[in-house]
């Protein structure tokens, strides 16, 4: 496996790809079918891209596997923070070992741009994610966002840590 930053020259559908593969199977159960299978292709493709954004790519002989975009914090409550703004993967790729690499990866990059604390938002229903990022040494915050995707009220929670403490 490889992890590099996205390139101008690499895919953006196949990256892409990697967010719809992952949002019709990590979220199945929590987000509406409806709208998991009205998902476009191509519909992150400016999101690897995005101005003030970073991405790394994972990459399996030749064929993208997962994906992590970061910044700088987008939110109040966390102003000085890293934010992973998110980390996916092919289905087949979950459960590897992967998530802990691609993170650490994205957790290293924050820490080269001077950032000593990092947090992420994640559905709260998906508890499989929430585990994973527990298991690394992220903690729960008392901060929240409610959402509504595909017609069914969400909420989000946040997880914050200072670099130093994680565990990979």
């Amino acid at each position: 496996m490889i992890i590099r930053s996205v390139r101008k020259n690499d895919d953006l559908f196949q990256i892409s790809n990697i967010y719809e593969q992952s949002w019709k199977f990590a979220y199945k159960g929590i987000i509406p079918d409806s709208f998991l299978e009205s998902i476009p292709k191509g519909k992150w493709v400016n999101t690897v891209t995005k101005e003030g954004f970073y991405s790394l790519v994972m990459i399996d002989e030749d064929a993208f596997v997962g994906t992590t975009s970061y910044c700088s914090s987008r939110f109040k409550q966390f102003d000085g923070y890293g934010e992973i703004v998110s980390i996916y993967f092919l289905p087949e790729y979950m459960g590897k070992g992967n998530g802990k690499a691609l993170f650490k990866s994205a957790v290293e990059e924050l820490s080269s741009l001077g950032f000593t604390k990092v947090f992420l938002w994640v559905l709260e229903d998906n508890l499989r994610a929430r585990h994973f990022y527990e298991k690394i040494g992220m903690k729960l915050t008392d901060e929240y966002i409610d959402d509504n995707i595909g017609g069914k009220e969400l909420r989000e929670v946040a997880y914050s840590a200072d670099i130093d403490s994680l565990d990979f």
